[in-house]
Order: structure tokens, then sequence, then C-alpha cells
């Protein structure tokens, strides 16, 4: 490559990704996964488009394994242990026995309705059979749901990547018949484990290296600890394990270990995860051809129904059930169950592989993909209202940040009063926080200022609270409660626990009225 050819990569590279940014706010503006429209930034630059050539399956599968693993460091990296450690059981139903439930109904519907032998069925029952975190949290972060429910699709999201990968790599290298269900079993078992145990000690590795070890610069710990999850995950792909779940894993152990700069490691493992999903997903459009599209729309609209109306709900239900999760819930868990990233990859795979038909099963996965996140996306928020699992009236929760304070051993708290919360009309002396954590600083209207005692909250302000680390969790309690329930939320007997208790005599959802608007 010549030094002029050279210049003009860069100078598409760069308007591609100002693009695909561009597209990712927009995106959020209208309720929209940005996985769409960094699709169709693809699609305009690729040959149909504007004339960029590619149509190399296997540098896409190279270079989408790779960003998925990325992605899942991110993705543990930024997952709260707390949140998930009590689903952890029916979050691994959900993404082994639940996947081989999608895979089975997916394959038999696809054979029956359209035809297909059973290797391709089988396929395209695997590949199609992976949820996406991205896809879904993109669109649920101003919806108010118990941290259950998030957290239990969070969970199934990071770790059903694996089995599906495992399997999509089986049927890919079978013969026309079904393989042996239990060669499947067992690999799918050797995989998970080994891939964990490793993800799991050279998580540790790195958390007592990077403890013991004083970097000289603070840029260098995040690139540290997303070193140690790309080793996680090469390590695992080199004793023929699962890459994903041990660079996932690696991701979560150490995102949730007390080391240096963790928000700055947090800022730049998110940085670092929209970067790869916005080169996944560009480069996944270049991949797809739309002039061969549209023959590929009546099987995407008949496999994407059995997969949202059969295979979904059934599985969901099947693995859900012995854990006794209300059946609202079940339901909007079914209907979020979103397809991003890892199926429009995956079905890049039986392509490399040389599979008769992988092209038409990356055309059908390709508007799969695309017509039922538009479908579920924007119809998320709605469907959680409807099924009774948050409340329309419901003031948006606090989203609380944290950014470390070494040398003190507290952190630095940062929080927005929400439209409809409690919190406004509170005197900061009748918050009460635990000691020694203080509101040092309000940003009001674009103006700052130091609070005093009897310092008025109003909707909108943003607060910064230093806390010790030791009671972080009990400041974040005490603001929850009064921001659900005002100054007297104890008497109320709201604490502040993650999932809002419905207040006594207010069953029925009806939001409390809001204390009178006044500035002091």
């Amino acid at each position: 490559m010549t030094l002029p050819q050279l210049y003009l990569a860069l100078l598409v590279g760069g308007a591609v990704l100002l693009a695909s940014i561009a597209a990712a706010r927009l995106a959020h503006r209208v309720g929209l996964p940005s996985l769409l429209l960094f699709l169709a930034v693809g699609v305009v630059v690729g040959e149909d488009g504007l004339g960029l050539d590619f149509d190399n399956a296997q540098l896409a599968q190279a270079l989408g394994t790779t960003a998925l693993a990325i992605i899942l460091i991110e993705g543990g990296l930024t997952t709260s242990w707390s949140n998930i450690r009590r689903l952890l059981a029916p979050a691994g139903v959900l993404a082994t026995a639940g996947v081989g439930v999608s895979v089975l109904v997916t394959a038999t519907g696809a054979h029956l309705l359209l035809g297909m032998d059973w290797q391709l069925a089988l396929l395209l029952g695997a590949i199609v059979s992976s949820t996406d975190a991205a896809a879904v949290f993109a669109v649920l972060r101003s919806v108010p749901l118990p941290s259950k429910v998030t957290g239990l699709v969070e969970a199934e999201s990071g770790f059903n990547d694996a089995p599906t990968i495992i399997l999509v790599l089986v049927f890919s290298g079978a013969a026309a018949d079904p393989p042996d269900l239990a060669h499947i079993v067992g690999n799918v078992l050797y995989q998970l484990a080994v891939g964990a145990v490793l993800g799991l000690l050279i998580a540790r590795v790195g958390v007592g290296a990077l403890r013991r070890i004083a970097l000289p610069a603070t840029g260098l710990y995040p690139l540290a600890i997303v070193g140690f999850g790309i080793i996680a995950f090469a390590a695992a792909g080199a004793a023929n394990a699962s890459g994903i779940i041990a660079s996932y894993l690696a991701g979560l152990v150490m995102g949730n270990c007390r080391l240096p700069h963790r928000a700055a490691t947090r800022s730049f493992a998110e940085g670092l995860g929209w970067l790869a999903q916005i080169t996944l997903f560009v480069m996944l459009g270049l991949l797809v051809t739309p002039t061969q599209l549209p023959s590929a729309i009546g099987a995407a609209l008949a496999v994407g129904l059995i997969l949202l109306l059969a295979a979904r709900p059934i599985s969901v239900l099947a693995c859900l059930l012995p854990f006794r999760v209300p059946w609202r819930e079940q339901a909007f868990i079914s209907w979020a169950g979103l397809r991003g990233a890892v199926p429009i990859v995956l079905a890049t795979f039986p392509v490399v592989a040389g599979v008769s038909g992988a092209r038409d099963l990356l055309h059908i996965v390709f508007l799969l993909v695309v017509v039922f996140t538009l479908i579920q996306g924007p119809s998320l928020a709605p469907v959680a209202r409807l099924l009774g699992v948050t409340r329309p009236d419901q003031a948006r929760e606090l989203q609380v940040e944290a950014a470390p304070l070494d040398v003190l051993g507290a952190e630095l708290l940062n929080l927005t009063i929400p439209p409809g919360s409690r919190l406004h009309g509170v005197e900061i002396c009748e918050l009460r926080l635990p000691a020694p954590a203080a509101i040092n600083l309000i940003i009001r209207d674009g103006t700052t200022l130091v609070p005093s005692p009897t310092t008025v909250l109003l909707e909108g302000d943003q607060l910064l609270i230093v806390a010790t680390s030791a009671t972080r969790e009990a400041t974040e309690r005490r603001l929850r409660a009064v921001g659900r329930r005002g100054r007297l939320a104890y008497w109320h007997g709201e604490y502040g626990d993650p999932d809002p208790a419905p207040a006594p005599g207010n069953e029925s959802g009806d939001a409390p009225n809001p204390p009178s608007r006044r500035r002091r």
C-alpha cells in the first residue's frame, strides 16, 4: 500500500467511524439499538452503495470473533456481580438448556415449514439462539425495571454466546445427519468448563499483579486489564475451549475487584467496546449484498416468527419454571430476547466451512436480525408496562456512578435527580446520610454551588457526594429511599432496596403526590 492509499484508507475509516458515532446518537434518540444503523452504514458504503467491495467471509469471521471477545470483556467489566450472583442458576440454565431447546424448536420449524435439510435447519437454529446484551440494554436504559429482570437478561446474554458458538462449529462440520448427542454434550461441557477455569485463573493472576505492581501512568491500568482479558480469550482458544466464556468471566472478575483506577478502566473499556461494535457491524453490513436479500425475506420472516412466538417462549418457560419466576417477568424476558452481533458473526462460520447453502443462511440471519430488532426494540418499554413489570407513572430510578479516591479509601458518587423523584424539596440535613458521607457540590442550571445543611434539592440537580467505600452502599440505599418516599421514607417502611416495594395503600401503582416546588 502506498502512502497516498494509506491516507485515503484512513480518511474513509475516519469518516465511517464518525458516521457510526452520529448513527449511535440518532439510534439513542429514537429508541433503537445502534446496531441497526451501524449495519446500515456498512450497507451504504458497500458494493451496492458507494462501491467498497468486501467479500472475505474468513476475514469477517476472524475479526468478528475478536470483536465479540472485546465486547464481552467490556460487558464483564461493567457488570455488577451483586446484581447477577443470585441469578447465576436461572441464567446458567437459560444459557445452556434454554439454547438447546431453542435450537431444536427453531430447527424443527425450519425443517417442516421451509423444507430445509436437518444440517441447515440445526445450523440456523444454533445461529439465531443467542441473545445480545448490547442490543437489549441500548433500549432499556430509560425503563425502570426490577434489578432481577435486567440482571437475568444481562447474565444470560453474557453466558449464552459460548454454547451457541460451540453448536454452530459442531453442526458446520457435521454430515447431513444430526451429530451424536453425547458428542455434542461432551464438547459443550468441556469447552465451558475449561474456558471458565482459564478465565477465572487468568483474572486472579491479573488482579494479584495489578494490586502489587505500581504502573507509571494511569492509562496503563485499563490497557493491562483488557490485555488480561485478551490473554484469557486466546488461552482458552488454544486449549480448544470457549474463549468467549473465558473473556467474559475474566472481565467480570477484574471489574468487580478493588483495582486501581476503576473509573478510568470502565471508561476505556466502554470506548473500546463501542469501537468493537462499530467495526463489527459495519464490516457485517459490507459483507452482505443487498440485491441478494429480497429472495430471503420470506424465510427470514418465517424463522423469526418461529423464534419469537415459539422457540424463545418455550425455552424461557421450560428453564425458569423451576425457579418460580412470575409469569409476567417470564413473558417480558421472552420478548426481550433481541438478536444482534453474535448471530450474524456465527452465520459466517458455515460460509467459511464451505457448507452448502451457507450464503442463503447468512442472508436469512441478516434480515431476521434487522426486521425483528425493528419490531422488538421499540416495543420493549410498552410491553414492560403492559405486563406490569414496570409502571408508566413510576419515577426513573437513580443511576449512580463512582470514581475512586484511592488515597482516601473513598469514592466520588455522581447522580442527577430525575423528574418525579421525591428528593425534590428535601433539605440536605433531612437526608441523614451515613457519616462521613457528604454532598460536596451541586450543579444547578449550569452553575455550581456549595450546599449548606438547609439547601433544598431540586429536580435536575446534579449531586457530587464523597463517601467511603464502607458506606457507599448505605448512602445509595438512603438516597433511593428518599427518592421514592420522601424525607419520611423510613416511616413508610422504605429502606432503598434495589427492587422497590409498592407503597402501603398504593398497590394500584399510582404515584404519590410530588412535593411542592420551592427554591432556597
